[in-house]
């Protein structure tokens, strides 16, 4: 439960913070060089819309074990990281690698990879955490207590 507090606080805040800086989102995303005009747009628009759903998912109801905002974060932590790793391994400088924006600009480096490397292991941890089956309805439960499971 604390992790999904952490991370819901962590990517509301990115989301917030890209949210509020929307027009210099596309040129931060078109540094990285992998796309430009309109596609840096959409991904910054899918990016976005994804640290909000599951950022104030994780924060709105952190003991739920429900799959679907660990699949986004997931997503959303493999385009994050997708976008570092190449430019880092390219050698190009990126001057903010835009989790927050313009707002706390950081440098493309190690350390964010390290971040990046993190979240995927966040990920890893919430699926394996997360229900995979649905939990048992009221009447399932009723039933089991009636006797048909209980001895």
């Amino acid at each position: 439960m604390l992790l999904r507090i952490v991370l819901g606080t962590v990517y509301t805040a990115m989301g917030v913070a890209q949210l509020a800086s929307f027009g210099h989102m596309p040129q931060i995303l078109s540094a990285y060089g992998l796309v430009t005009g309109s596609a840096a747009t959409v991904l910054a628009v899918a990016l976005i819309a994804g640290e909000l759903v599951c950022g104030i998912w994780f924060l709105a109801r952190p003991r739920s074990k429900a799959l679907g905002p660990v699949w986004v974060y997931t997503a959303v932590s493999v385009v994050w990281t997708v976008l570092a790793v190449q430019p880092y391994a390219r050698g190009l400088t990126v001057a903010n690698c835009g989790c927050f924006g313009i707002y706390l600009p950081q440098r493309l480096s190690w350390f964010v990879l390290l971040q990046d490397a993190l979240t995927l292991c966040y990920a890893a941890v919430l699926f394996r955490s997360a229900r995979t089956r649905p939990a048992p309805s009221h009447a399932d439960r009723e039933e089991v207590r009636g006797g048909a499971g209980i001895r």
